[in-house]
């Protein structure tokens, strides 16, 4: 059959490679002067943000579990504190080793395994016969979460358009946070209806195994890794497969010469590199000591304040409202200003929003205050995700965002006992000042340090050592 007569190859500028032999620059280059997202693109950004849904239930399985579990089991508050640490041990461990294997063996294949890794530790968790083997099933399921986590993000920072990589990490992240109502409202429903009724609630949060199988049907390989691993063929068939879902011409390729892609694991620190994963690391280890300071103490320290119950419960209900709208309100920033300085300048405002809320009297300003918080710290999130993976080169992605991710997945474990500490010694106050001061310190790292990504290829950015 003549090529010319396909529609596919017809689209294409002459001078563009058509053989196995075509470069992994030249199929990156095809798929970044996409215009705008494709019919396959919105499909897939279905499935990864209820992949993400998924991952987000599970998480939160275990909180909404704890106060029945503790009563069936007679545990202490220390016990169950323990108990919920566990996972961020595993998130660390699932942060780096997913992160690497996506790189050895592909980013699909990483992201439906390591579902089918933590669905499985979840069911496991719903017959755990005492305290000691759900803290292993729970320190499993969090190795699996994380290494999807942080998967999923580098998924889309390789495949979407440059042009709408941010937007798309946001939407991911919009859609992933309509998992944590649905396991409220699963425990709502099912805790009441018996003592060991919880463990019904890890089998809701293993339902990733149906998106995970559609995964493993729907979902193509990241064209970008595909491409550098030799799969040369079946990237340029989904780059074609895009290609074609777009009307008219196609902007003209701009091809970023290649250079010698770094493959080992200590790469992460050769000059060149070194710096970037530091900067993403620190930015990672002070937002998430920040985050979950803040979102974790927020409903124990107001009752400590002189809230009732009932009221900390009400002030922390209109806050679960914000997270979701500050996903989505990242939509509107991360693609429209530098990410760096996006951050910079979001840290700065949750900062400040933190300290009103750590020392107001009023009780519509805390209010207030602490939903300004809530609601931004999603839009950091949406843009720290959106410019975690742009800053390593396609070989060494998903292991240096994976391990930024993990050191700040162990700093959540270590944060649990700092601020307990802090909140013993300073109170109210100090714990919110201490977060502020977190938080504003991961935005000057990365606003200070870090790289230019808005406007760039992956494989510019990738492939500037400098």
């Amino acid at each position: 059959m003549d090529d010319t007569l396909d529609p596919a190859i017809d689209r294409r500028p002459a001078d563009t490679p058509a053989d196995d032999t075509a470069s992994a620059g030249a199929l990156a280059a095809r798929l970044e002067r996409l215009p705008r997202t494709t019919r396959s693109h919105r499909g897939w950004m279905v499935l990864l943000g209820i992949l993400f849904a998924c991952d987000l239930a599970d998480t939160n399985a275990l909180s909404y579990a704890a106060p029945a579990i503790r009563a069936e089991w007679g545990l202490s508050v220390a016990q169950i504190g323990q108990l919920t640490s566990y996972s961020f041990i595993g998130m660390f461990v699932g942060a780096i080793l997913g992160g690497r294997l996506s790189d050895r063996f592909g980013r699909k294949r990483t992201v439906v395994w390591a579902t089918v890794f933590y669905a499985l530790a979840s069911l496991l968790s719903a017959i755990a016969p005492n305290l000691a083997v759900l803290g292993v099933l729970r320190v499993l399921t969090g190795l699996g979460i994380q290494a999807v986590t942080g998967v999923l993000i580098v998924y889309v920072a390789e495949m979407f358009p440059g042009a709408s990589r941010g937007r798309c990490q946001a939407l991911m992240l919009g859609i992933g946070l309509l998992g944590v109502p649905l396991i409220a409202g699963a425990a709502r429903l099912i805790v009441p209806l018996g003592p060991d009724a919880w463990r019904w609630l890890f089998v809701v949060g293993a339902i990733g195994l149906v998106p995970a199988v559609v995964a493993q049907f729907l979902l193509p390989e990241s064209v970008r890794w595909a491409a550098v691993n030799r799969r040369v063929a079946e990237a340029r068939s989904t780059v074609e497969q895009l290609e074609s879902q777009l009307p008219g011409p196609l902007p003209e390729i701009v091809e970023h010469p290649q250079v010698e892609a770094p493959h080992r694991p200590t790469d992460l620190f050769a000059a060149g590199i070194r710096k970037r994963t530091i900067v993403a690391s620190l930015t990672m280890v002070f937002g998430i000591l920040g985050f979950y300071g803040f979102n974790s103490w927020v409903p124990t320290l107001l009752v400590e304040k002189g809230y009732s119950t009932t009221e900390a419960l009400s002030i922390t209900t209109i806050f679960s409202v914000a997270p979701f709208i500050g996903a989505l309100g990242g939509m509107a920033l991360t693609d429209r200003f530098q990410r760096r300085t996006t951050s910079l300048v979001l840290t700065a405002v949750i900062a400040a929003a933190m300290l009103v809320f750590a020392f107001t009297g009023a009780y519509w300003l805390l209010v207030a205050s602490g939903f300004l918080v809530t609601l931004l710290l999603q839009t950091n999130t949406a843009v720290v995700y959106a410019y975690l993976p742009e800053v390593f080169p396609t070989a060494l992605r998903g292991l240096g965002a994976g391990f930024a991710n993990g050191l700040g997945r162990l700093a959540g474990f270590g944060g649990a006992f700092l601020v307990a500490a802090i909140a013993g010694a300073l109170g109210f106050g100090g714990v919110f000042t201490a977060t502020a001061v977190f938080v504003l310190l991961g935005g000057l790292t990365v606003g200070l340090f870090g790289e230019r990504t808005r406007g760039r290829r992956l494989e510019e950015i990738g492939g500037d050592r400098s």
